[in-house]
Parts: C-alpha cells; structure tokens; sequence
C-alpha cells in the first residue's frame, strides 16, 4: 500500500514550513535529568526529585511570592549614569545598555510591594543577569527607597539577594551603598519593622558584608554560595587549604551566620510564618 512506502522521492520540506522546539521549552539540570518548564515552574523552579534550585530572577521570585502575581513596582524606571566615565573593554554605557537589552531590565534590582498570604509586605530582588548582579549606586538608591516605603507604610521588608558584589565601574560610589543600606536597615529596627534577608546563589562581596547579613532572620536557599571574597583568592591569602564545602549555604549554617535553610517551594509560607511571629 502506498501510505506504507514513499511512492515519492527526493521530497524536501521548505524551511519555513519546519517545526521546531521552541527555546526554553525543556530544561536540563546538572545532574542531566530533562524537565519541561511549565512542570518547573510549577514547582517554584525547582526540579523534581534533585529539588536542584535554579537560578531565578525578580520576575520569578515575585510570581512565586506575591499573592496572585498582583504587586506595584516601586522606581522602575532609574537607571545607571557614568560618574566616573569609566571605560574598560566598552565604555559603562555602552554595557548598561546592553545588559538592559539582554535582560529586560533597567538595572539589578527591582523593588515592589504587595501580599504574601494575605499580609502586606515590600520586597526588593537582585537579578544575577545584570552585570552578574552588581551592587551600584542605583541598586543601593532603589533599596533604601524601598525601606523607606517599608518605614512609611510600616510593612516588613524582604530583601533577596543575588550578586557578585559590588560594581567595578563605580568605585566608590558603590562601596557607599553599603553604609547607605546599613543605615536604613537601623532605622526599621529602630521603628521595629521587620526585615528578612533571603540569601540565594550567588550572594558574595560587599553585597554579603553589608545588607545580605544584617537581617532579623538571615535564610538561605540549599546550596547557594555565600561568601565574601572568592575561594581562590581566601586560600593565597591565608596559604591554606579551605574545608570542603566551603561557603556553601549548609556549610554557613553551621557555623552561625545563617538561621535556616528554606526550600524555595515552601518559601512563602515560611515567610508568613515568620511574619506572624513577629507581629504578634
């Protein structure tokens, strides 16, 4: 029968009439297991099985947080100038520029405010794809502006952190938004509002040694990389070896510096919780 055999040969499908996969569609963890992305995002962006943690940006973590996905953008068009005019391989604006091309965004954190579970919260969320997530002076402006709205409006403050540190291009401009956050986190503790940080993968430089670590509750997702300086650098300055695991989430747990570790899954309801607790 002929539907069993081509009767034709030589056919060639025109180009655009292929079908293929849409990018995205599946993802491949580590480990190699092929998940499809609407499963994963059903399940925080978190593989099954592996519970493997991918790494996410604001717009994740804000539909995984806030109620209904339903919150208002807080400075969402502040962008980056060139105060020093610095120039490496491309001038600075030249590579904010592409950055906010690549990703979408207009610099490393967005700020927001909304619901979890019903009680108010603001919530302020560093993005890694934006020059790795580097703390400059408009990270460090849109944060302390977002506590500012947390000390009006008295609503607690999140803070999810996602970065390489502090950001080259502007020296020490950036190094200030260290002190500049540090001092509004004392004021939300001096007006009793409470303020979680949620350390993820990565959270390391000026970004640890500051706001990242001065939380009420300081909680970390399972494996992330938490530190200051990298690895290779702590081992050539003190010319040993460093303990296995060392600066993993787990490993930051047990010596103190962190209250828990959440699996992203169960991440907003912790968060009520912990806000609950301390209203009550």
């Amino acid at each position: 029968m002929a539907w069993f055999k081509r009767s034709d040969k030589g056919i060639v499908t025109p180009t655009e009439s292929k079908r293929e996969v849409p990018d995205g569609l599946w993802f491949k963890s580590p480990a190699g297991k092929i998940i499809h992305t609407r499963e994963l995002k059903s399940n925080a962006y978190v593989v099954p099985e592996e519970d493997y943690h991918v790494r996410i940006g604001s717009e994740e973590y804000f539909e995984v947080l806030f109620d209904n996905n339903e919150f208002t953008e807080l400075d969402p068009n502040m962008e980056s100038a060139d105060p020093l005019t610095f120039k490496d391989t491309k001038a600075y604006p030249k590579r904010i520029k592409e950055s906010q091309e690549k990703s979408q965004l207009k610099d490393a954190v967005r700020t927001a405010y909304g619901k979890i579970n019903g009680l108010d919260i603001t919530i302020a969320c560093m993005d890694f794809t934006f020059i790795g997530g580097s703390m400059g002076s408009v990270v460090g402006e849109k944060i302390a502006r977002a506590m500012d709205h947390s000390l009006k409006n008295k609503k607690p403050f999140l803070m999810i952190s996602r970065s390489g540190g502090a950001r080259m291009m502007e020296a020490g401009l950036s190094l200030m938004q260290m002190a500049k956050t540090s001092a509004k986190i004392a004021l939300l503790d001096q007006a009793k509002i409470p303020y979680i940080s949620l350390l993820t993968d990565p959270t390391t430089g000026g970004v640890t040694a500051s706001y990242a670590m001065l939380g009420d509750f300081n909680i970390a997702e399972p494996g992330s990389l938490i530190g200051f300086a990298g690895p290779r650098v702590i081992r050539e300055t003190i010319g040993k070896d460093l303990p296995k695991g060392f600066q993993s989430a787990e490993f930051v747990l047990e010596h103190g510096f962190l209250d828990f570790i959440i699996d992203r899954r169960n991440l907003k309801n912790r968060i009520s919780t912990l806000l609950k607790m301390l209203q009550d």
